[in-house]
């Protein structure tokens, strides 16, 4: 016999459509797969995103509680200020991509486990290369030493990942490609799944129906700025 309360995942085909969002089970949507640039793309568009352990199937999810952050919601300690007045890190965007998504990937197998294996890298790199992948890079004394990577399609910016070696140098670049967005009339950053760190920066939870609402309208709000991005005033 079989139990009918068994969730039954989804196993991907060739064919790049996803099931229903309605169909996760506790986020999770679906398996299986690659990660092709064309099946990256219809992800993100679907409200959809890769998240997986090295030795662990790809697998899709669409939480049921989205994190995003309003632009004009983004919370900047008294601290941070004087870090950003100071001129301590130089921006830059879109220079040092590879090695910005090695350092996620480093940061966090040398911590808890990561999801950035060399298939995500490699995957991520082509989107770059698409001009659809983008990262906002912290220096100083011309060493990298923070940053953040995400997806970017129409008016919307998905977050991937961020990491820093030195204090406060991804709260820098995420402070930085909040207020860029705002300049170029970007809705929400999605930053997928909730924690205490990306509350203290404004992020806040709501739920799947919304959230696909915000993405279907900025999706088709303004066309997709492919290409290098700068971090030069509109």
């Amino acid at each position: 016999m079989t139990d009918s309360t068994q969730p039954r995942i989804a196993l991907l085909t060739d064919d790049l459509n996803f099931p229903p969002l309605e169909e996760s089970w506790e986020g999770l949507l679906a398996v299986g797969g690659d990660l092709s640039e064309a099946r990256l793309i219809s992800a993100y568009e679907s409200g959809i995103f890769p998240w997986y352990g090295e030795e662990d199937p790809i697998l899709w999810w669409a939480p049921e509680k989205r994190s995003i952050l309003h632009l004009n919601e983004l919370n900047i300690s008294k601290s941070m200020r004087n870090v950003i007045n100071r001129g301590v890190y130089e921006i830059r965007m879109d220079t040092s991509f590879e090695q910005v998504i090695r350092s996620c990937g480093d940061i966090r197998r040398d911590g808890e486990g990561t999801w950035i294996s060399e298939e995500i890298i490699q995957a991520y790199i082509a989107l770059h290369r698409l001009g659809l992948a983008h990262s906002v890079e912290s220096w100083h004394n011309n060493e990298l030493v923070g940053g953040l990577y995400g997806v970017s399609i129409g008016r919307m910016f998905f977050g991937e990942s961020m990491f820093s070696l030195m204090n406060n140098a991804s709260k820098t670049a995420f402070i930085h490609l909040v207020k860029w967005a705002g300049e170029r009339g970007f809705g929400p950053i999605d930053c997928q799944v909730q924690n205490p760190h990306l509350a203290s920066l404004g992020a806040r939870e709501i739920d799947r129906t919304a959230y696909m609402a915000l993405l279907e309208s900025h999706l088709k709000k303004a066309p997709t700025l492919r290409g290098v991005w700068s971090p030069t005033p509109a």
